[in-house]
């Protein structure tokens, strides 16, 4: 799905989309979970990658992260902006982070990667992984599949989305370079039709003892 439909579809509903998620922080007794599992984690400034409105930016700030939020509807942004004026949102994609290498300590991709192309995200995944500091935190949410199986595309009520096994998206955050630690597969809540995923990783610290063997060997 190219990203400016997705941006286009989001601007269309944004005043919608901001109020029937009003409570999604407060509803998500397994997201609330995670988040706190993550911000202890979590050293340095993070990146909500596909903010929305700002909620889940808004409660890792309040759990004490140094957190900024990005979004590809200005819309969104405007209403993160408006309601959450001490955090910077800015508008972008998810394939061209405005970090540089290794300078975040974690990124948040909540239900926000479910509309790309899963051809496309191998590429999103190596720029959370360059982006990433070594050590770094990535924590995922999406809408899963059974175990094995294939992207599933689905009629998501803004534009077509993907639900995914978490081995599969396990499987290619270690193609760039993340290892998954922990993830976790819930029923539905009210009103949901599919299953939720919530996936944690890292990005693999320096080998520090092999380097210093290395450095220790005789030279020749």
């Amino acid at each position: 799905m190219p990203d400016n439909a997705v941006a286009a579809a989001y601007d269309a509903v944004a005043e919608l989309y901001t109020d029937v998620t009003r409570d999604q922080v407060a509803t998500d007794r397994y997201g609330r979970a995670l988040f706190t599992a993550f911000a202890e984690q979590v050293r340095g400034p993070v990146l909500d990658a596909g903010c929305g409105p700002g909620r889940i930016t808004a409660h890792l700030r309040d759990l004490g992260l140094d957190i900024s939020g990005l979004d590809l509807s200005e819309r969104l942004i405007e209403t993160a902006r408006s309601e959450y004026p001490g955090i910077r949102f800015d508008v972008g994609d998810l394939t061209a982070l405005p970090h540089a290498d290794g300078t975040l300590g974690g990124i948040v991709s909540w239900y926000s990667f479910i509309h790309i192309e899963p051809t496309r995200l191998p590429a999103v995944f190596a720029e959370f992984a360059r982006a990433l500091a070594p050590g770094g935190k990535l924590l995922l949410g999406c809408f899963a599949e059974e175990p094995g199986a294939q992207p599933t595309p689905f009629d998501h009520r803004v534009i077509r989305a993907y639900r995914w096994a978490p081995d599969r998206l396990a499987a290619l955050l270690s193609a760039a370079g993340l290892t998954a630690t922990a993830w976790l597969v819930r029923e539905p809540y009210p009103k949901e039709r599919f299953r939720g995923v919530i996936l944690l990783a890292e990005r693999a610290e320096p080998d520090v003892s092999a380097r210093a063997a290395r450095v220790s060997e005789p030279s020749t």
